[in-house]
């Protein structure tokens, strides 16, 4: 079989679609690479002294560790430089992060959440790195937190990298999401999956069963009847599955349908959710409905939200369309 390369991929599509501009591919290029560089320090553990954490706390009040600082680092010297980028915003960061005016100012806008599943790292479960790009507000000089404001549905790339295993980068540029492997040996990135699709049934859900006591009714009515089984209203029975990671999660979703739920629950009530909306509930739902599925705040699409701050926490429910419907609706009831 003829390996298509990531390059390939994206000046096909451009081709096709006329959706990724010679920009736009560059910055995706950029991205991947420092992945790579990432799936490289995860990679050596112990060994590259990356475990452990770094005695400090991002801006949601987190201990972070090692590798989150380090992959933070990364993205951002990786994408100062190349002309593409106007600002970055990341989870570690309390605010915005402008290209410096010794570089060229670019038209985008690039969001991400340096490494997903810190709480993986030491024991060496799958993690990675979601990243989401907008543009830039037209006729915008200096940039500023408002520019990142925007609906999900506004966004021009999503995509995710899987340190695991494999190494794998999942995307979407608005035409369908496709996946590739890491070449580790040729340090190139192949195209393994095209056209990824949700499979519409499903007998698997993700959620962390240990915060049920704390889960509002319909959240509770929902994963009842999932327990119950071949005796239960939906008369199959189900499996949990939970990593933990919600890169891993959404991954398996991809592959092997199923639903991923964080729900806002009872024990912090002023907050909405767990889960950020600019960086990792965005890029997950523009590439699961990208792949057939559906993903809701348990009253609305994600994708439709208007942000208010950079930091904003929703509720998630995402995966196999059906199963979101039915979820959503009970929170609507």
């Amino acid at each position: 079989m003829k390996r298509i390369s990531l390059t390939q991929h994206l000046i096909e599509q451009q081709r096709e679609h006329d959706t990724i501009p010679a920009e736009l591919r560059l910055l995706i290029e950029v991205v991947a690479r420092a992945c790579k560089t990432i799936s490289h320090a995860v990679g050596k553990g112990a060994l590259g002294d990356v475990l452990g954490t770094a005695h400090s706390e991002n801006i949601q009040g987190e201990i972070q560790k090692k590798l989150d600082v380090i992959s933070n680092e990364i993205l951002l010297e990786a994408n100062e430089w190349g002309g593409h980028l106007a600002a970055m915003a990341s989870e570690e960061m309390e605010t915005i992060h402008p290209i410096p005016n010794r570089y060229p100012m670019g038209e985008y806008l690039l969001l991400f959440d340096p490494l997903d599943g810190s709480s993986n790292i030491d024991v060496n479960v799958s993690i990675g790195t979601i990243f989401s790009v907008l543009k830039a507000p037209e006729g915008m000089h200096a940039p500023q937190e408002k520019d990142f404001l925007q609906p999900g549905s506004k966004q021009v790339v999503a995509g995710y990298a899987v340190y695991g295993p494999q190494t794998v980068l999942v995307l979407t540029t608005g035409n369908g999401v496709h996946c590739f492997t890491l070449d580790r040996e040729m340090g190139s990135w192949v195209l393994t999956q095209r056209d990824m699709k949700i499979p519409e049934q499903t007998k698997e859900y993700a959620i962390n069963a240990s915060n049920s006591r704390h889960w509002h009714a319909p959240v509770k009515r929902y994963v009842d009847e999932l327990q119950a089984g071949v005796t239960g209203v939906r008369g199959k029975d189900f499996n949990m599955r939970w990593v933990a990671s919600m890169v891993a999660d959404v991954h398996r979703i991809l592959n092997r349908g199923g639903i991923f739920m964080y729900p806002a629950d009872a024990r912090e009530p002023d907050k909405a959710g767990k889960l950020r909306l600019m960086y990792e509930a965005n890029p997950m739902a523009f590439l699961v409905e990208q792949a057939g599925g559906a993903a809701t705040d348990g009253a609305r699409r994600i994708l439709d939200i208007q942000p208010e701050k950079l930091h904003q926490r929703v509720p998630v429910f995402l995966g196999s369309a059906d199963e979101v419907a039915r979820v959503t609706e009970y929170h609507q009831k």
